[in-house]
């Protein structure tokens, strides 16, 4: 007897109805198709290559998208803001993969304009494991690009079941997530490519969702927050033409060292952007990747001769240690880039290679700090799949 795709399928144990599994085993199927359809991992693929080409154009447009998705989502976003803003205890914010990358960078704007624990979940840890705390005072915010992750609708599901206020992040209008939310924002981007804009654009509803909330709460940092952020993608854009030589540049002489491994590190918010650049690397590449938190890189043997470590660390609470880990990245033989924020002297004795970007409150700097990680995934994967067809 083969086991149902999800426990929550199972009649006799689930607490979803009739019509709530048949959604499950919908997305289900449909989810393990596309799974199979996936580029294989061989570097002379032409369907792998064509993916990682295709990421280019949409990275350069995450400036554009933002600024669409803003516009089209500006009396929704009302809507969401006035709904938390009238009192909910906790918000959960649910997602697989990038999604959730997209939520652990949302966190700290969240919170501090909302007042409340906002937590990062991964979807099938939620809707298994933790869904069962949920109630009417509880907000899920669920996202997922195609809206038919199987995991995020069985969170979003779960989260019906108890009667929590749901909202739906998604790419694609009558999704299954967005049809089973209570509401949902419209995510403007393309996604031919590997994702990038689809991420970003996320991001950029929940800064905005988080400072309207701030605005209506009259939170004071909520003006500060408006003022940096309002302009963010025009600096996203300037950004992206001025560091884009200097990935490349890296990227090759990577490839050229023969990487196989490569380790991102953050905090706070900036987790978010090394889950994004180990992500990026292993979909852009045929090579492995690793995310971990500045701390935790301490508790173990986290990094070995040869390796390189991009190290996530925007002026605030985390450069200390940050600090520590750059200079333990080369006491172990690695190799360092550092993305920091320019004018930020904590890393001037460190012989790692500097990266700096513009200054921007620590809740909002995810927008800029994705960026050098995207582009490295990209750019890697462009010079490993040159290097693979010169050798035949």
């Amino acid at each position: 007897m083969n086991a149902p795709a999800s426990p929550l399928l199972d009649e006799a144990t689930s607490p979803l109805d009739a019509r709530q599994r048949a959604v499950v085993q919908r997305v289900s199927d449909a989810e393990r198709a596309h799974i199979l359809a996936l580029p294989s991992n061989d570097p002379l693929d032409k369907k792998l290559r064509f993916r990682v080409e295709a990421t280019g154009p949409e990275l350069f447009g995450q400036p554009a998208a933002i600024r669409a998705t803003l516009e089209v989502n500006a009396t929704a976003l009302d809507t969401v803001a006035d709904r938390l803003s009238a009192g909910v205890r906790r918000v959960v914010l649910v997602g697989c993969g990038d999604s959730l990358a997209v939520m652990v960078a949302a966190r700290a704007a969240l919170e501090s304009m909302l007042g409340v624990p906002c937590e990062p979940a991964q979807s099938l840890e939620f809707a298994y494991y933790q869904a069962h705390l949920l109630d009417a005072e509880t907000a899920v915010i669920a996202l997922s690009s195609s809206g038919e992750t199987t995991r995020t609708v069985e969170a979003l599901l779960m989260a019906q079941h108890r009667g929590s206020y749901t909202v739906a992040i998604t790419n694609t209008a009558g999704s299954t997530l967005q049809t089973e939310a209570n509401t949902s924002l419209k995510i403007e981007a393309t996604r031919v490519g590997w994702p990038t804009q689809s991420s970003t654009a996320a991001l950029a509803l929940l800064l905005e969702l988080a400072i309207r909330v701030g605005e209506r709460r009259a939170v004071a940092e909520a003006a500060t927050l408006r003022a940096a952020f309002d302009g963010l993608p025009e600096v996203m854009a300037e950004v992206l033409g001025r560091i884009d030589p200097l990935i490349a540049d890296i990227a090759e002489f990577e490839v050229a060292a023969d990487v196989q491994n490569v380790l991102f590190s953050g905090a706070g918010p900036n987790l978010a952007s090394a889950i994004v650049g180990a992500a990026k690397v292993k979909e852009c590449t045929t090579l492995h990747a690793v995310e971990i938190q500045v701390e935790e890189y301490h508790h173990y043997n986290s990094q070995k001769a040869g390796e390189p470590l991009f190290l996530l660390a925007p002026t605030g609470p985390s450069v200390p240690r940050a600090v520590d880990t750059g200079r333990d990245a080369l006491r172990w033989g690695g190799r360092l880039y550092v993305v920091t924020t320019e004018g930020e002297r904590a890393f001037d004795d460190s012989a790692g290679r500097i990266i700096t970007l513009p200054p921007v409150p620590e809740p909002l700097s995810p927008l800029l700090y994705l960026l050098p990680v995207q582009l490295f995934g990209y750019r890697l994967g462009l010079s490993s799949y040159a290097a693979a067809a010169s050798h035949g």
